[in-house]
């Protein structure tokens, strides 16, 4: 049977236990072949779920096959069936990250003994312990601890902690920093045995940055690693005979550096933790992404020699580390693993998406009521707009759907800033596509058709609840920022024919586009700075006749740039916004400022003003993809000689630009 808190079996432990469900189901070698001594333990994770429990584009306004936990938790059963035991963790990011996540937030609110739908979803699933990502901090710690205080299940998180101490072990964490899980095993030969699994979780400690209006003055982040080697032995010490690490971190650099954002690799290293789970990073692991980092194994799904997993995000994938475990003495010690990823849906060679698996009715029914309202929140009209908001194009020429981020940015900081010391310095705005495709696919990109405007749209302009900042910076820091955004292109040599555009590992979310002055991008010059923002070029000027009102942009001039707390705090790590320049800090969101915006207009027309552009490469062509529906707006692209080059990889549109 399953590992279970709960002694009454439910609908999946009893199909996994069950006569009948066994014979029609191919147990995993290890239950199959497991020894007296042995037993076959399966650790389930989800990760970044962001609060997908339905199958639903909430944006869109429509179904889709490619997200929701009611559909991994159908895969949840089918796996439960083919082990002898199991274990089910979530990896955090569940709490924010689409509409429904905003409406509990903002409009429904959390009082005491409240359900959030997210947590509802994840008691009817049946987890067994889950970490704390960074995410989860977005609405403040009020609101967080409310969420979780209705979790059937432990909720672990060891780095962030309400007061330091000397030491790790001596903090008083927000959440307890792990768990010690008395089960029992049933072996090979159906005897039941007990164990007890240490689970321990970790957050990237840049939520003190992402997150500081909620977090300072009121928590601080430990490193990841630091962390770990304070915990794990104490977790031995009290009996803990296997130990699991939830590490809501990606998988990055194999050398340990305090602080680390990304310190899955290091913390496989720590002694004592026997799998890990990873997330963060929206990816999957095992796969052939992470086929050449130092000491990670993307075949066997190995770290350090360790098992570990990442379940892609929205409920994409289930993560599955297999564990054999041999009886030693009167513990267990892991003598064989496994990993896998198992998604929700494929897609065809024709760019179709193929539901694998069907709907778990159960976690539908639990949160439909919330389904329901979350409809009808995002379908409320705040006003109409004349001309259509689209991202097809964001990465390659300016864009209607950043240009109306910025307008509306500019025109709420210009208001709050009236009265100040920084009133009459100009105001600058910075804005990125949020919906760009990569790797959300050919179909991840903002679309909004002429007509009314609804919260879904702004929402889908906006996708995170990012509270609006201002920054005073100078001209030399200007153009740094925007050396720092350049970073999206590869460099491409003068002559060059169909070179690939843009740096599949830059986010598009780093792809600042500053409005108030014009600037072109020499793609011929490197990068000035690397993929974290670290100088690598000092020489390197790939922004040239960066101008203000027609005039060049002076190392010293001075200019207020209206942006979000994320990039004001450090995120990205851009020239002139690493936490020292803010000005002014909005009790507002961004998304909130957009819909008062709209409202304020009535019919908004956000052409873009084509204020930046490529410098000109003669007999030079580049391509770049993005989504199929581009080809409707390719026309009406300005700054840009755009012309169709056919199909891309994955579903995308192919284009060429004539430099």
């Amino acid at each position: 049977m399953s590992l279970s808190r709960k002694p009454i079996l439910s609908r999946r432990q009893f199909l996994a236990s069950s006569t009948a469900g066994a014979a029609l189901i191919a147990l995993h070698p290890y239950s199959a072949r497991a020894q007296a001594n042995q037993a076959h333990l399966r650790i389930l994770e989800t990760t970044d779920i962001h609060v997908h429990v339905y199958p639903y584009d909430y944006y869109a306004d429509r179904p889709v096959d490619t997200v929701g936990l009611s559909r991994v938790s159908t895969i949840i059963d089918g796996i439960r069936a083919e082990a002898t035991n199991t274990l089910t963790v979530d990896n955090g990011d569940f709490l924010q990250g689409n509409p429904m996540g905003d409406y509990i937030a903002y409009e429904r609110g959390m009082k005491e003994g409240d359900m959030h739908p997210i947590v509802t979803a994840m008691n009817t699933v049946g987890f067994d312990v889950a970490t704390i990502g960074n995410h989860e901090f977005n609405y403040g710690i009020d609101f967080l601890m409310k969420s979780m205080a209705g979790a059937d299940f432990p909720v672990v998180l060891a780095n962030i902690a309400k007061s330091e101490g000397a030491t790790p072990r001596e903090d008083e964490t927000l959440f307890q920093p792990y768990t010690i899980l008395d089960r029992e095993l049933t072996d090979g030969a159906g005897n039941t045995h007990p164990i007890r699994i240490g689970v321990i979780g970790f957050t990237p400690p840049q939520v003190m940055n992402w997150d500081r209006k909620h977090l300072e003055g009121n928590v601080t982040a430990r490193d990841i690693v630091a962390t770990a080697q304070a915990y794990v032995p104490q977790m031995r010490e009290e009996g803990a005979e296997i130990i699991i690490a939830l590490s809501h971190s990606g998988i990055g650099s194999a050398d340990p550096v305090d602080g680390m954002e990304n310190a899955s690799v290091p913390l496989a290293a720590v002694e004592g933790i026997d799998a890990l789970t990873t997330g963060h990073s929206h990816l999957v692991f095992p796969s052939p992404t992470y086929a050449d980092y130092a000491a990670v194994d993307a075949e066997a799904g190995t770290i350090h020699g360790k098992p570990a997993v990442m379940g892609g995000f929205w409920g994409s994938h289930l993560g599955v580390i297999d564990l054999l475990l041999e009886r030693d003495g009167n513990s267990w010690r892991v003598v064989s693993t496994t990993t896998e990823a198992r998604p929700i849906y494929e897609r065809g060679e024709d760019r179709s998406i193929t539901a694998l698996v069907e709907d778990d009715a159960e976690v539908l029914e639990a949160v439909a009521q919330d389904h329901e309202e979350t409809l009808a929140y995002v379908r409320r009209a705040v006003g109409e707009t004349a001309a259509p908001l689209h991202s097809y194009f964001a990465l390659v020429a300016d864009d209607p759907s950043v240009q109306i981020v910025s307008n509306a940015q500019k025109w709420y900081i210009d208001q709050m800033l009236q009265g100040t010391e920084h009133a009459g310095l100009p105001i600058l705005s910075a804005a990125a596509p949020f919906k760009a495709g990569g790797r959300g696919g050919p179909d991840y990109y903002t679309d909004v058709a002429p007509g009314a405007v609804a919260i879904k749209n702004v929402a889908d302009l906006y996708l995170y609840p990012n509270t609006v900042r201002a920054v005073r910076v100078t001209g030399a820091q200007v153009k740094d920022w925007l050396e720092r955004s350049a970073g999206m292109f590869n460099q491409v040599t003068p002559g060059a024919e169909d070179a690939p555009l843009l740096n599949p590992s830059f986010p598009s979310y780093n792809f600042d586009v500053i409005d108030g002055v014009t600037y072109q991008i020499d793609l011929s010059q490197p990068s000035k700075f690397g993929p974290k923002g670290e100088l690598e070029n000092p020489e390197a000027n790939r922004i040239v006749n960066l101008q203000f009102e027609g005039a060049p942009v002076q190392p010293e001039q001075e200019f207020i740039i209206a942006t979000n707390n994320y990039r004001a705090s450090g995120g990205g790590s851009f020239p002139g916004a690493m936490g020292d320049t803010i000005v002014f800090e909005a009790p507002d969101t961004n998304r909130d400022v957009i819909v008062r915006y709209i409202v304020e207009q009535g019919t908004i027309n956000p052409s873009a003003d084509a204020n930046w552009s490529f410098a000109p490469l003669p007999d030079t062509t580049v391509l770049f993809e993005t989504g199929p529906k581009a080809r409707d707006f390719a026309d009406d692209v300005k700054g840009v000689e755009i012309e169709d080059a056919g199909d891309g990889a994955d579903g995308f549109a192919a284009f060429r630009i004539k430099l």
